[in-house]
């Protein structure tokens, strides 16, 4: 049976207006892949228990652990169908060009990696830059905890790329699985959205490590949003991508969850523990503030918890002093 679903298509060149566009899911969505799964990490885990069945798999891990047999790129790449970077971002621009004389035409790169790099790329920029001019890639981003993935539970993610085949693939790759994913054609958008949501999350420790309230909670998720948006905008992304799963809904599930890393690391900081203060949200703060990726003037949630990582004390005093400004504003209009 023929199923119908809608997607985005944009109506002009620079992607700033949708129509709707009815794609057809037929018999294809059956179809077997050759995938080749790099990184065996916690999502390499995840990738490996959904896909396992349908699928005929390789994995490639650089550093193995004993018992698991690595496999060899220059004989897995060649004949992949699906390359997907289960990798942080760091590494990326090294595997692209080890593998990108390897692939078929017609294999897709797929990157889950939500960070910069040490020179300040995003995966699709490190992709860009390193793949043949046609080589099809895609990032998916979205609420996909690993732990929840592997334990049989429900995940969501949203497919970046510049055509709709590539969308396909990827339905027809999951559609056996419980990830749903959508599609949207700004790679840029989503890629700043699920980047700065580890930095966004942080302040959602703090304001629980603290005892902010909920009124707080939900005035930090507000401001946090309407930041991302206009940081997407500056950086040439749609004002609406961190709407959607790889924003809200990634922020959601990073923000609240308990067992959320930067969750944790916004309660540590909160508490004036400067141990272990790593990870991809401050990890993006020093990138950002080293290569000056965006004029952060006008965010002031992004500067306060710029200002609390590179300077973790007196973190009450400093929530305070934000949300007192807000006041001020308040009055002065």
């Amino acid at each position: 049976m023929t199923k119908l679903q809608s997607v985005a298509r944009p109506k002009t060149p620079d992607n700033l207006q949708y129509e709707p566009v009815i794609i057809k899911q037929t018999q294809a969505m059956t179809a077997s892949f050759q995938i080749l799964i790099l990184g065996y990490g916690e999502m390499g885990h995840a990738m490996e228990y959904l896909l396992k069945d349908h699928h005929q798999l390789a994995i490639w891990n650089k550093f193995p652990n004993a018992g698991f047999s690595s496999a060899v790129i220059e004989e897995s790449a060649p004949h992949a169908d699906i390359v997907l970077f289960c990798l942080p971002v760091n590494p990326h621009q090294e595997v692209v060009q080890q593998i990108a004389p390897l692939l078929k035409k017609t294999c897709l790169c797929v990157s889950i990696a939500k960070g910069l790099d040490e020179t300040g790329k995003t995966a699709a920029q490190i992709f860009a830059q390193n793949l043949a001019e046609n080589q099809p890639y895609a990032l998916l981003y979205g609420p996909m905890i690993s732990e929840e993935i592997r334990t049989g539970r429900y995940a969501f993610g949203q497919l970046g790329c510049r055509d709709l085949a590539a969308f396909q693939t990827m339905e027809a790759c999951f559609c056996h699985t419980k990830l749903y994913i959508t599609h949207t054609f700004d790679i840029t958008g989503i890629s700043w959205s699920v980047i700065l949501k580890n930095v966004y999350a942080m302040a959602f420790g703090m304001a629980d490590e603290l005892k902010l309230g909920d009124n707080v909670r939900g005035y930090l998720a507000v401001a946090a949003l309407q930041e991302l948006s206009q940081i997407v905008r500056t950086l040439g992304g749609q004002v609406d991508s961190p709407y959607h799963l790889a924003g809200l809904g990634d922020l959601i599930t990073t923000a609240t969850s308990e067992s959320s890393h930067h969750h944790e690391l916004g309660r540590k900081l909160a508490r004036d523990e400067t141990q272990d203060i790593s990870g991809e949200g401050p990890h993006t703060l020093k990138m950002i503030n080293q290569y000056q990726l965006f004029n952060t003037q006008n965010f002031h949630l992004f500067q306060l918890i710029n200002a609390i990582v590179r300077n973790p004390h007196e973190v009450s005093l400093k929530f305070d002093d934000y949300l007192g400004r807000i006041y001020e504003r308040q009055c002065k209009n």
